[in-house]
């Protein structure tokens, strides 16, 4: 196999630190199975002393497979496995910990669970509250930070301090780690006993590490120390492809690097071979928008190919049935559903598209698990008045006091729970339970001319009343705030529900969908790990990483979404550059990029990174390639 300067420099690096800056798509996987072979068959090096680092068991299981191909299936002992996997084989021996010791996942949310009930937490959504919780307290292991220096996203500081310490207290109660643990422990391991931190450092004296822009404080410091004292330290990553930094990633480390390893050396993995040309000059436009990062040029061992396609269309429903459209084009054209992938920010994204490849029996797979709509809390209010307002009791004046609990108070009305009575409520007795205060009978009566109202509307119009009218909106942005969150987000999910909504012009026909909608998710749940069926694969941002398609759909470009609304400071907004830079180095020969100018039934903006990468010399900024057929906006 021919190598390419760079990459032979990498390969045949024996002693002492170097940086492989590893391009997408510029065959790092193997140059680092090719430097293992060169330290064992080229310089003698015992294999047993070799250690090889990655971030995920499929990475490591990979690597391994791939060089036991390479070593023509001779089985050597050099060691793959991820950071907790090393770790945790560190403590074993020191502390006789088994995989009995580790907690499951269902265990920590259940611990959590217990806090949030022993401490009275009020929450809507307790799944996304606790789930939300726990990756804070690995964020503050994983910085080894100090919980008076630390400040939740979710909670007040002294609420968040009850939760980290009990959860803490709970796992130690019951001899469990979590896996932000195991790094911890390791580090104060090496820190207090030398002698068995000597131990490790003569068991592995050449240690690789792949994707290390992803790596955390507590994993660095735990390398930095195990590398130590001859420094044989290979790491290999890519700064513009850190995309981590919720999980505690640091892109700074890698680019301060040099400093803790001044005599380190540095080569650059710089061409692309998996993308064309047009793709790779476009995502290296984009990226070259950041600032803290290392300055590198990015070239295509391919061709120019087709340009990078970027089209905006009125609605979210035109974008979406183009793409539908636009890949039953692809395969008459000899492609396959799974050459295509459709990749979007958030998982709140893709459920128009979902609805409308459902619709044209287009086969599709999902990476990422997706919340359903129709099952969040803010739905389940609005529906909660539509049942109200729909139901036979509602001739009656009479409603479900399930139904009635969900809402009463939302937005408040200061209903008291005591004055709901038996299964089914009458509206005049409650107005009897208040008939001294006058105030209340007319909320009361307020409250049955709206249900009126809804029983009478179509679908998104009775959404859009119970939004608008009866005030819903105003709760959420009122629950938003006591809660330190973006009332945006809450919003969104209610927007969502609205065009759902507008697509059907009976409340039948919607409930119907909606049930068709669920069964779909649950499917895809089961047959997620299926690689049997050809279809088009849907994921995150997040989850593309690593991956590649021959065609890319990049949906829904649009400020608010890439970059997200939330991302306000500079190091976030560099952060969801790099995100659109992995989604668009996914592509090998097409990549599609997509907006909507419309959403909501409000003006959107593209995103402002389509035009960072239009931007190339000669050209004017926001031109636009145009798909053959399509005219411009």
């Amino acid at each position: 196999m021919a190598f390419h300067k760079s990459q032979l420099q990498a390969i045949r690096h024996l002693k002492g630190p170097m940086m492989v800056l590893a391009g997408p798509g510029s065959g790092k996987t193997t140059v680092i199975t090719h430097r293992v072979r060169c330290l064992v068959e080229g310089y003698g090096v015992d294999p047993g002393s070799i250690l090889v680092i990655t971030f995920t068991k499929a990475a490591a299981s990979e690597m391994r497979q791939r060089f036991q191909k390479l070593m023509e299936g001779r089985s050597l002992p050099v060691s793959f496995g991820t950071f907790h996997a090393v770790f945790f084989s560190i403590l074993k021996h020191a502390y006789r910990y088994d995989a009995s010791n580790i907690v499951r996942e269902e265990q920590r949310i259940q611990l959590m669970r217990e806090l949030v009930d022993r401490y009275r937490i009020d929450v809507e959504d307790e799944g996304e509250f606790i789930s939300s919780i726990l990756s804070e307290i690995s964020m503050v292991k994983g910085e080894m930070m100090s919980l008076e220096h630390y400040y939740s996203k979710n909670c007040s500081e002294e609420i968040f301090k009850k939760l980290y310490e009990g959860y803490n207290r709970g796992l130690e109660s019951k001899g469990l780690l979590d896996f932000d643990d195991m790094l911890v422990m390791c580090y104060q391991l090496f820190d207090q006993r030398k002698d068995i931190l000597a131990a490790w450092q003569r068991r592995y004296r050449f240690i690789l590490i792949d994707e290390f822009q992803d790596i955390n404080r507590v994993q660095y410091e735990i390398v930095k120390m195990l590398a130590a004292p001859e420094n044989n330290l290979f790491i290999v990553g890519d700064d513009d492809q850190s995309i981590y930094r919720f999980r505690g990633a640091k892109p700074e480390i890698m680019l301060g690097f040099e400093k803790d390893y001044p005599t380190a050396k540095r080569t650059l993995l710089g061409i692309n071979y998996r993308s064309s040309s047009s793709i790779v000059d476009a995502a290296g436009r984009l990226i070259r928008h950041n600032k803290m990062r290392f300055d590198k040029e990015i070239q295509a061992f391919r061709g120019s190919g087709r340009p990078v396609a970027v089209m905006g269309f009125a609605d979210a429903h035109t974008e979406t049935r183009t793409i539908v459209e636009e890949i039953q084009d692809y395969v008459r054209m000899g492609y396959h559903l799974s050459d295509v992938a459709v990749l979007y920010r958030t998982s709140m994204e893709p459920r128009l598209l979902m609805e409308r490849m459902m619709e044209w029996n287009l086969p599709f797979r999902m990476k990422d698990s997706l919340p359903n709509l129709y099952e969040h809390w803010i739905t389940q209010d609005i529906l909660a008045y539509i049942r109200i307002a729909g139901d036979e009791l509602a001739k009656h004046r009479q409603a479900r006091r399930a139904d009635v609990l969900r809402v009463i108070n939302r937005p408040k009305r200061f209903v008291s729970r005591d004055a709901l009575e038996g299964q089914i409520i009458s509206w005049d007795s409650l107005k009897s339970w208040y008939q001294d205060r006058g105030w209340m009978v007319e909320r009361i009566e307020q409250l049955e001319y709206d249900l009126k109202m809804i029983g009478r509307m179509a679908p998104v119009a009775a959404v859009n009343y119970i939004r608008k009218a009866v005030g819903y909106d105003d709760y959420l942005r009122e629950y938003a705030e006591n809660r330190r969150m973006k009332a945006e987000d809450l919003l969104q999910i209610a927007d969502q529900l609205q065009e759902s909504a507008s697509s059907y012009k009976t409340m039948d026909a919607w409930q119907d969908h909606m049930r068709e909608y669920g069964e779909q998710l649950r499917q895809q749940l089961a047959n997620r790990d299926s690689l049997n069926t050809d279809c088009v694969s849907l994921m995150t941002m997040h989850s593309s990483k690593g991956l590649e398609f021959p065609i890319v759909y990049i949906l829904d470009a649009n400020e608010g979404v890439t970059p997200h609304h939330k991302a306000v400071l500079e190091a976030d907004l560099e952060e969801e550059r790099r995100m659109f830079y992995v989604a668009m180095t996914r592509a090998k020969d097409r990549l599609h990029v997509y907006y909507a100018r419309e959403r909501y039934g409000r003006p959107q903006e593209r995103s402002r990174f389509i035009d960072e990468y239009l931007e190339a010399p000669g050209s004017v900024p926001g031109n636009v390639n145009w798909e053959k057929g399509r005219g411009k906006q």
